[in-house]
């Protein structure tokens, strides 16, 4: 018997060695560059953008036009930022974004031009906050810690993998960010769901930042359930998938989740009946996500994850492009405005993996060149358009 059990418990765990892998998700080591643009993404850019090819040139030219590459910039860092619904009240939070994304591109300048102005720049920016903010407070502390948090780690690692000069408080930046934004965005969200996937966003690419293999898988599968739950497919099955933790366990909590909308069908999403903004965060987040998570090893344009956006990038596209909206669609009314998000999906799931995706095509060209949504979207036409690497 007790031979049994010890070989019961042998076969256990030898099982264990074999499938915890499965589960886990983080590479034996990162990739760096390697938040959302890999480093042979950023050679291709430059390349084009060098040999004047478009639309990567015109892109860059929007970018170093922007505010956001202003060599003058001044951050305006704060110990406490301050954030409530609706950006009421406003204290900090537009400076700690529009510093984050001012950082992410400068980095992406310096990237280009290989002038060492915009790195010393970006990493004046990220030095500023890095010595001061200590918090995030009220209602929308989480989603801003969230968008802030996913454009500081794109920043860093262009400039802590690829700047040739030096970065002295580069380990005053990784404290502020696993000690200031890691214990909020790590937690997720039970409220929309653009909110948990821009804070799984921002803990995936800090994982990669930071090196932290337990935060990444945390991180992961967050992520893996959020976007399960996001966006409907018809496989599953009469209603939404879930989040557990949100208890939406009868019909008519989840269509009241789902914005009142009560038919479920393939690529709508859980915000596509509050407004086309929001759903944009949603898919954006997501498709940054997979995008980091292909760069660090594990591709998941392949899984379930790929399908959910390929179909929410169609699905809202061809409304977005002018389609007529159908009554059992949000009462017949759809408040539209995507945003600039579509590139690094269509890149993903059309170019590289050859799935036709007309109304995403058509709308990701004539979007072209991508901008900036102001939040934590930026210059995505000139780092995946139509980017093989």
């Amino acid at each position: 018997m007790r031979r049994t059990g010890l070989l019961a418990a042998l076969a256990a765990l030898l099982l264990g060695a074999f499938t915890a892998p499965a589960a886990h998700s983080a590479p034996t080591a990162f990739v760096h560059p390697g938040v959302t643009v890999s480093q042979s993404q950023l050679d291709f850019a430059r390349s084009k953008v060098l040999a004047g090819a478009q639309p990567w040139k015109g892109a860059y030219d929007q970018m170093m036009a922007s505010p956001y590459a202003d060599l003058n910039r001044t951050p305006k860092p704060r110990a406490t930022v301050e954030c409530g619904s609706y950006s009421n009240p406003n204290y900090g939070c537009t400076d700690e974004r529009e510093d984050a994304i001012a950082a992410y591109t400068d980095a992406l300048a310096w990237y280009v031009t290989r002038d060492p102005r915009y790195a010393q720049k970006a990493i004046q920016i990220m030095d500023a906050w890095s010595a001061t903010v200590t918090s995030h407070t009220n209602s929308n502390a989480p989603l801003q810690t969230g968008w802030a948090g996913s454009s500081w780690p794109k920043a860093a690692e262009i400039i802590k993998y690829t700047y040739t000069g030096s970065w002295a408080n580069s380990g005053r930046f990784a404290t502020m960010l696993r000690n200031v934004y890691l214990p909020v965005v790590i937690k997720g969200s039970n409220s929309n769901g653009n909110w948990e996937l821009s804070m799984t966003e921002a803990a995936v690419g800090i994982s990669v930042f930071l090196d932290d293999k337990a935060s990444y898988d945390t991180a992961m599968a967050r992520f893996r359930t959020r976007a399960a739950a996001y966006v409907y497919l018809a496989s599953d099955g009469d209603l939404p998938k879930t989040v557990p933790s949100q208890n939406l366990d009868t019909r008519d909590k989840i269509v009241s989740y789902w914005q009142g909308q009560s038919t479920f069908v393939t690529g709508l999403t859980q915000e596509t009946c509050r407004d086309f903004v929001h759903t944009g965060y949603g898919i954006s987040a997501i498709s940054h996500v997979a995008e980091t998570s292909r760069i660090q090893g594990q591709d998941l344009y392949g899984t379930d994850v790929g399908e959910r956006l390929r179909q929410a990038l169609g699905f809202q596209a061809k409304y977005q492009l002018g389609a007529a909206v159908p009554s059992w669609l949000c009462g017949g009314s759809l408040k539209l405005g995507l945003g600039p998000v579509t590139e690094v999906g269509y890149n993903a799931l059309h170019n590289r993996l050859g799935i036709a995706m007309t109304n995403t095509q058509t709308l990701t060209r004539n979007n072209r060149p991508a901008g900036s949504n102001n939040l934590f979207v930026a210059w995505e036409t000139l780092t995946h358009g139509d980017n093989p690497n």
